[in-house]
């Protein structure tokens, strides 16, 4: 009885390449054939489609990557190139097998593969799961045929290695990502406003005098861009006497000689670097008089002539911003409205005019 053990090396070359618009394609060596189902090179098993593989009465024996002919007799041990104990017992008390009829087909499974793919049990290349063998990203693997794809959580970009991922400042991708300023943080940013305001993006400002302040009881709070002021709730001196809220007027013409009869107080509050030109305050006279001429102008506060009047109709003139007003800063403007009637008689009133500019353009 002849004894053969097979024990063979089987080399499998499997080229993948993909074209732009071209399925992927394998070529495996001479002895195998691609298997498109299981996407593999298999074992062609020649003693099944050639005719009279074996001449002589020899018997036809498949292995991987072609066919033995042997005789009849020969026994076929197939292993991975090591033997049991069982096995090597019997090889023990068998009596020996002359050299020359002994045929030995070692299957290594360390059979070579293409980079990627790795043998399984049936001696096929299968694809290698790299993810789950090293984790070569540094955030999260995708597998795909032959290699792998690492991805950068948000607010990460992958570097030039292509497994490592690096923070993305997205400060410095753009000046308008936050209104006041962007702090750039791992993986995220975050846009903080400042004193006085609250928001996300967008920075509001915080009316202290609702939310709290801490004017007196015998002041009035007055809430600006940015923060809030304290002004005197009865504004009126001397020979002024408090006739209304924000107004005061004099009733002596002995004291009140060449004085407006009456001035009234306002605020208002401006974004800084506004553009130019701009309407800001409207001043109308209150009491109407029959064939009177009523003529406005700005009597002070116009040092830097930031400002003009332009008078609209005979009741009302329009205060015109002219320069960008940087803030923050308090100009106050006196204007006077002037009225000449038929018989001569003039008299003037006055608005004083609080103007507080914020430090900030929003």
């Amino acid at each position: 009885m002849f004894r053969i053990c097979l024990c063979l090396s089987v080399v499998i070359n499997s080229v993948l390449s993909q074209e732009a618009e071209d399925p992927v394609s394998y070529t495996c060596t001479d002895g195998y054939e691609f298997e498109p189902q299981r996407q593999v090179c298999k074992d062609i098993d020649e003693c099944a489609i050639l005719p009279d593989a074996c001449k002589g009465g020899m018997q036809c024996t498949n292995h991987y990557g072609g066919y033995l002919c042997l005789p009849p007799s020969a026994q076929i041990i197939v292993n991975n190139g090591e033997e049991s104990q069982e096995q090597a017992a019997e090889h023990v008390n068998s009596p020996p097998v002359p050299p020359r009829h002994r045929v030995y087909q070692n299957v290594v499974r360390n059979m070579h593969c293409s980079p990627g793919f790795v043998p399984d049990e049936q001696n096929f290349c299968r694809d290698l799961n790299e993810c789950e063998v090293s984790n070569p990203c540094q955030h999260q693997c995708y597998n795909t045929m032959g290699s792998f794809l690492c991805i950068c959580e948000p607010g990460y970009e992958l570097a030039s290695n292509m497994v490592s991922c690096h923070d993305i400042d997205e400060c410095s991708l753009s000046s308008y990502t936050c209104q006041y300023q962007c702090v750039n943080q791992p993986g995220r940013y975050v846009c903080t406003c400042p004193e006085g305001y609250r928001g996300t993006r967008m920075c509001q400002d915080i009316n202290e005098c609702e939310t709290g302040h801490e004017c007196a009881d015998d002041q009035m709070c007055w809430n600006y861009h940015s923060g809030y002021r304290c002004y005197p709730r009865n504004p009126c001196h001397e020979p002024y006497v408090r006739t209304g809220e924000n107004r005061c007027s004099c009733h002596s013409p002995t004291l009140c000689h060449g004085l407006p009869t009456s001035i009234v107080y306002k605020y208002m509050s401006i974004l800084s670097d506004r553009t130019v030109p701009s309407d800001i305050f409207q001043i109308q006279a209150t009491t109407f008089y029959a064939n009177a001429i009523n003529t406005f102008r700005i009597k002070s506060g116009n040092e830097g002539r930031k400002f003009f009047m332009r008078r609209t109709n005979n009741v009302s003139a329009m205060l015109v911003l002219t320069r960008p007003l940087t803030g923050p800063r308090e100009h106050i403007v006196d204007l006077e409205m002037v009225t000449h009637n038929v018989m001569n008689y003039r008299s003037s009133s006055l608005l004083r005019l609080t103007i507080i500019v914020g430090p900030y353009s929003f």
